[in-house]
């Protein structure tokens, strides 16, 4: 028994191979493996890889559930944590740490200021800033501003 030990492990050294270079080359296992472009989201999608599709969509979250916060008090929320259950904007929403990017949020009973920053800026990594207006503006070369030019 002891001796059959060293090709048993043999045996399903190669089947682990075989069955790894197979999968690899199987038409099922491509699909599953990530696009090199970007598939927008929907008609219009200004993101340009699914990190910005995230942030915006966070970004998007966060303006809308401001509106109906200020609606619902007559002022805007201060804080992240005020705006859990406003709109679709839930506790886990708190936490800065989006994935590929950072949020930072300055908010003030008469205004607030929304930034998303990227843990790298790059021409798929751009930055993004809103505030009471709701516009998204967005900037390739440094962190998005004001004058950052509006997102299309």
């Amino acid at each position: 028994m002891k001796k059959c030990a060293p090709h048993f492990c043999a045996i399903l050294a190669v089947l682990a191979v075989a069955t790894s270079i197979f999968l690899a080359s199987s038409p099922a296992f491509a699909l599953q493996t990530p696009a090199t472009t970007y598939q927008p989201k929907f008609h219009g999608d200004p993101a340009r890889s699914d990190s910005e599709a995230a942030a915006l969509a966070y970004m998007r979250v966060v303006i809308r559930a401001q509106r109906q916060f200020n609606k619902q008090y007559n002022h805007f929320a201060t804080s992240l944590a005020d705006l859990v259950h406003s709109g679709s904007f839930t506790k886990r929403m708190v936490n800065p740490d989006r994935g590929d990017y950072t949020v930072d949020f300055h908010g003030k009973k008469d205004s607030y200021i929304l930034t998303m920053m990227p843990k790298q800026l790059d021409a798929t990594h751009r930055s993004f800033y809103a505030e009471d207006d709701g516009k998204i503006r967005a900037d390739e070369e440094k962190l998005a501003d004001a004058k950052s030019p509006v997102l299309k």
